[in-house]
């Protein structure tokens, strides 16, 4: 594989550490005080999701998130800085990057009729696609330097 500047493995390590910036921007940006104390970030899925047009997706957020506000505060805002350092540092990329597609997907659904946010998602989830099926962790990663997968 020919590249400019870089090996074809440092430009996919480059991009595995771009999305896991991405999502520490994520964390970083949420109102943490907000999201645990008063549970704006679950208050306002749970509006979205109660409009939302797919029973499947209304009644799945009634039963896994609705009765457990708190708990899946902390599940999200914990597992976006989770996904960022684990791929910024290359740190179980594999488990990373398939938890970082998972999340994203329900964002994606969560959020089908908000456009703003599809772009994003979207690209965030091809991003880890990518990252994954070309073993990004093969560079530039505590995977690497530990010989693991």
């Amino acid at each position: 594989m020919a590249s400019v500047w870089l090996t074809g493995a440092e430009w996919l390590a480059v991009l595995r550490i771009g999305l896991g910036l991405w999502w520490l921007e994520s964390w970083r940006h949420k109102d943490r005080k907000g999201w645990f104390e008063r549970g704006t970030g679950i208050a306002w899925a749970a509006d979205v999701a109660g409009k939302h047009r797919w029973a499947a997706v209304r009644g799945g957020f009634r039963k896994v998130v609705e009765p457990r506000p708190r708990a899946m505060a902390y599940l999200v805002v914990h597992a976006e800085l989770a996904l960022g350092l684990g791929l910024v540092l290359g740190v179980l990329t594999p488990v990373a990057l398939v938890c970082g597609l998972v999340l994203n997907l329900l964002y994606f659904i969560l959020m089908i009729h908000d456009w703003a946010e599809q772009g994003q998602n979207a690209m965030m989830a091809l991003i880890s696609l990518v990252a994954l099926f070309a073993l990004s962790w093969q560079t530039w990663s505590l995977d690497s330097a530990l010989g693991l997968f």
